[in-house]
């Protein structure tokens, strides 16, 4: 059994402190599109950070990890009862993770219920790397539950939830940022990874784009299964990002992002 010598989620915390402050940074250095500087938004955006986990920590006091590790005392999943080396069931454990997310993202989309709690998401009218916070806690409850799922009817280690969840959170927040990169660098790095040019896309206000590129670290999804779009109509620069429905500057604080889901727009 894995035995660690530092809590995984001091690890994670500062390695998201670490990735944020140097995005935020980048962002304000070299950034792709003009900054949408709204106070109100970013204290919002924060806020349901917060809130989120707060929420979690309360209602379901476990971690993804935690949950791997009982899994594997009990011998339950696929890839616990596989004999394996460890490297490619870190491998495997993370490949089918991203892969999870993938269709829990396409998911959120697809069903009217879900979407109502994923548009809080989508109706930020900004798009930096703040905006990968900006997620309902009752969204992150129910993405919880739903990792929870498949990391005991898959088996997925210890380490290859710790690996993933790392992954998922920086490059959330890479893939958000209003950072610009070389198109040569992107053009690269899009064959495996989510760049921030490859999701902005989905944030457009556009349907037809929103419903397109729903990866969040591995690209290799939306290749396979026919939602990757490479560039928007409109260039990066002059897109609109967001739903026009939710574009008033109240609809940035935290009360109006808590109690979206369950109002119609104004």
């Amino acid at each position: 059994m894995m035995e660690w010598s530092v809590n995984p989620d001091w690890i994670r915390a500062g390695a998201f402190v670490v990735a944020l402050l140097g995005l935020l940074t980048w962002e304000r250095i070299a950034p792709r599109r003009r900054p949408t500087a709204l106070a109100r938004r970013w204290f919002g955006n924060m806020g349901l950070l917060l809130s989120g986990t707060l929420f979690v920590r309360i209602v379901l006091p476990i971690v993804p990890v935690g949950v791997a590790l009982w899994a594997q005392t009990q011998g339950l999943g696929l890839l616990n009862l596989v004999a394996i080396p460890p490297w490619l069931s870190v491998v495997a454990g993370v490949m089918i993770l991203d892969f999870a997310i993938y269709w829990q993202h396409r998911a959120m989309h697809a069903v009217p219920l879900l979407w109502r709690l994923h548009r809080v998401h989508h109706a930020d009218t900004g798009f930096d790397v703040t905006t990968a916070l900006r997620f309902h806690p009752l969204e992150i409850g129910l993405s919880l539950l739903y990792k929870f799922a498949v990391i005991v009817l898959f088996g997925a280690s210890p380490i290859a939830v710790f690996v993933f969840e790392l992954l998922l959170n920086i490059s959330a927040m890479f893939n958000h940022s209003n950072i610009r990169l070389p198109e040569s660098v992107d053009r690269v790095l899009r064959r495996v990874l989510v760049t921030p040019d490859f999701h902005r896309v989905h944030h457009s206000s556009r349907e037809s784009e929103t419903n397109q590129n729903f990866g969040f670290c591995l690209t290799l999804w939306d290749y396979l299964f026919g939602s990757y779009t490479a560039q928007p109509r409109s260039a990066h620069e002059q897109m609109e990002i967001g739903l026009s429905e939710f574009r008033r500057d109240s609809e940035n604080g935290l009360v109006a992002l808590l109690t979206q889901p369950f109002r119609r727009p104004n």
